[in-house]
């Protein structure tokens, strides 16, 4: 303890500000993208329903989160606390709109005519966001027990995986081809936050990276004062309503879709649970049980006011921290947001700011937590944290196939399995591979570290842990079933096997596991039970 309080604003708010508000805003302007363009609601309805609900969500959590982060400084007398990131999920509110909302508002648009088609489909969405909120809450029970089971490395390691391919990876792309704004945003961020300069004046990095950003995209024409014009006309003030009758009405449709929720409800709150132990990494030992609660609140405020978008505990702790980020950017993002949803501005924000300026601190965040997964693991478990990854590049590669196949007007299935290995693309195994990524990548982690440290029951327990989820279908299938996975359940079984005739063997031979202390560091090895 260093005796001082914690503020509700430092300095290094700013950049963190910068940070998490730029990257909350990105993801609901992303929202109201693919809500009004590709989904085609009618722009009331996304505007003056959808959108209040969404920012008041994300609100919400931030609130709560600097209150948290707060209150842990002040019972250990420290200023030094940062409050989780929190926001939106992405994953998620690509699936809700192209895999639940759009399909059910195409079937029923010429029938009930597009209102009517738009809010039965909003209806199952806002449901499919409440079953969400309910499996994170009863996460929240399991997920301190399951949180003391698990090796750090599996549980970072998993982080990176989604942090190096969908945060990063896609992002960079994007940068890439408008190179001359989005790169020199990144090389502004990368001054500001990795190599900790100072700009004049005490600009902060993210900040300029905007500013930077935002000039370039008007003085090189890529911007557009049409696209401002129509943004402004477009201003409408709005407020949070409770609709519980839209879910009521969704609640008895979302049956057919809980073969995506399930599954993905559990990626919530073990993207939650793992971004609490980055958070404990990095220094800020928050209650497992109370953060993971306030997700799961996050999800069902948006759910009970008409948003079909699950929230959850970010990545990017380490990141905020690392530029000075405390207590202050957490509540101030969850105001600015509402701010901005409420006043019915985000469509000009839109047309104002270049999204590829603010797209770098994504890059930034994935490499951070890419960095954190190594560096606060055991050196021994880097194995460990390198394999996490692998199912996430599957996944990450896959649906760069489908994109691209269905651009070209067909499919994996019509082009035909065989005819993809037959150039190389192991298409079957990347799609078995990266199903339940975030949990495939944890559990494979989890086995290769306990077998690195020779504690064969407990790899044993998470190989059949493994098996017993691929025959659900939770990982490795495209589909909740019994036997859904025959393979990889069948391959965790007799990983299992292998790991229970190693523990009779090692024990004969008179080889224990590494023992290590409290921090994870190796101890002279002992001949005791492998358990």
């Amino acid at each position: 303890m260093d005796g001082r309080s914690p503020k509700v604003w430092v300095s290094g708010d700013l950049n963190g500000f910068f940070g998490l508000f730029t990257n909350s805003l990105t993801n609901v302007l992303a929202t109201v993208f693919l809500l009004t363009v590709p989904l085609g609601f009618p722009a009331s309805l996304v505007f003056g329903r959808i959108v209040p609900g969404l920012v008041l969500s994300i609100a919400v959590g931030n609130i709560y989160y600097a209150w948290m982060a707060w209150r842990l400084g002040k019972k250990e007398g420290r200023d030094t606390v940062t409050a989780v990131p929190y926001g939106v999920s992405v994953p998620h509110y690509f699936i809700v709109v192209f895999a639940v909302m759009l399909p059910l508002f195409l079937g029923q648009r010429d029938e009930l005519g597009v209102d009517a088609a738009a809010r039965l489909a909003l209806s199952v969405g806002v449901a499919w966001c409440f079953v969400h909120a309910v499996i994170a809450y009863l996460g929240a029970f399991i997920g301190p027990t399951l949180r003391r089971l698990t090796p750090r490395a599996a549980m970072l390691g998993t982080l990176a995986g989604v942090a190096i391919t969908f945060i990063a990876m896609a992002p960079a792309f994007q940068v890439w081809q408008l190179g001359w704004i989005g790169m020199i945003s990144l090389g502004i961020i990368s001054i500001g936050w990795l190599a900790n300069v100072d700009f004049p004046f005490k600009i902060p990095a993210g900040l300029l990276a905007v500013i930077v950003g935002t000039i370039l995209g008007w003085a090189s024409g890529h911007m557009q004062f049409d696209a401002v014009q129509d943004a402004v006309a477009g201003v409408a003030f709005a407020i949070p309503v409770l609709q519980i009758d839209l879910l009521i009405e969704g609640l008895p449709r979302v049956t057919p879709y809980l073969v995506t929720a399930i599954p993905l409800a559990f990626y919530l709150f073990l993207e939650s649970l793992n971004n609490v132990e980055s958070a404990y990494a990095g220094g800020d030992s928050y209650s497992t049980r109370e953060a993971m609660l306030v997700a799961a609140t996050g999800t069902l405020v948006g759910s009970l006011f008409g948003s079909p978008f699950p929230t959850l505990i970010y990545i990017g702790h380490p990141g905020w921290k690392s530029v000075g980020a405390r207590v202050g950017y957490s509540w101030a993002t969850g105001v600015g947001i509402l701010a901005l949803g409420l006043a019915g501005i985000l469509g000009v924000v839109l047309a104002i700011i270049p999204i590829v300026a603010i797209l770098p601190i994504l890059i930034y965040i994935g490499l951070l937590i890419t960095s954190q997964a190594f560096n606060a693991s055991p050196r021994r478990h880097a194995p460990a944290v390198a394999i996490a990854l692998i199912p996430w590049i599957a996944s990450f590669a896959r649906l760069q196939i489908d994109n691209s196949l269905n651009a070209a007007g067909t499919s994996a299935a019509e082009l035909g399995i065989d005819t993809l290995a037959g150039a190389g693309v192991v298409y079957d195994g990347m799609r078995t591979l990266g199903a339940g990524d975030i949990l495939v990548g944890m559990i494979l982690a989890a086995i290769l570290a306990f077998i690195i440290d020779r504690r064969w029951v407990r790899a044993i327990g998470y190989a059949l842990f493994g098996a017993a989820m691929a025959f659900f279908g939770f990982i490795h299938a495209q589909e909740l079933g019994l036997n859904a996975a025959p393979g990889p359940a069948f391959g965790y079984v007799g990983i299992a096997v292998v790991c229970l005739l190693m523990f009779y063997y090692t024990r004969s031979q008179g080889i224990g596991p590494i023992e290590v202390d409290e921090d994870g560091n190796e101890l002279v090895e002992t001949a005791t039970d492998a358990a």
